[in-house]
């Protein structure tokens, strides 16, 4: 359930699970793609192109090594950091220019783990600062989609995990 009791509902022309919410005034199309992650790209262009969705409206949610569990960062546009996820939806949206929400998962030390890490399920410690990291994002969606990015960013990035 996401908010207002409304749920995911499958939508095959968009590989993946969607919800349509108002959030702020505006259209909010959520996406949830059925495709392997290293494929995202194929769903979330698939939904862009359909609504006319421009890139630099998009915000992708992922996972990231880079930060400690319990960390969350926000970024507008950049690179795909070797996420081949953000690598594909990149490649299908013509270009990179769509926001991050970095979700924290850790890194294992050790770059031959890093496949085996992020498809194992998190330590249960682990999980409640990554499910806490979703939770401080979640409170700063309104901000989001009314582009308060720098607010958000400092809110976000000042606090210490």
């Amino acid at each position: 359930m996401i908010g207002s009791g409304q749920s995911l509902r499958r939508e095959t022309r968009f590989a993946g699970h969607v919800a349509r919410l108002s959030i702020a005034g505006s259209d909010v199309w959520l996406l949830a793609p059925d495709t392997f992650m290293n494929h995202s790209g194929e769903s979330v262009a698939k939904l862009a192109h359909f609504y006319k969705i421009p890139p630099e409206a998009i915000l992708v949610a992922h996972d990231e090594l880079d930060l400690p569990p319990g960390a969350v960062r926000l970024k507008d546009g950049g690179g795909d950091g070797g996420h081949n996820g953000l690598k594909d939806i990149t490649e299908k949206l013509g270009g990179g220019h769509y926001a991050r929400l970095r979700i924290g998962i850790g890194h294992p030390g050790n770059a031959a783990q890093v496949a085996s890490y992020v498809l194992r399920r998190a330590p249960t410690a682990e999980q409640e600062l990554i499910d806490d990291a979703i939770t401080r994002a979640q409170s700063y969606i309104e901000d989001i989609v009314l582009g308060q990015f720098q607010k958000v960013m400092n809110a976000l990035h000042a606090h210490q995990v």
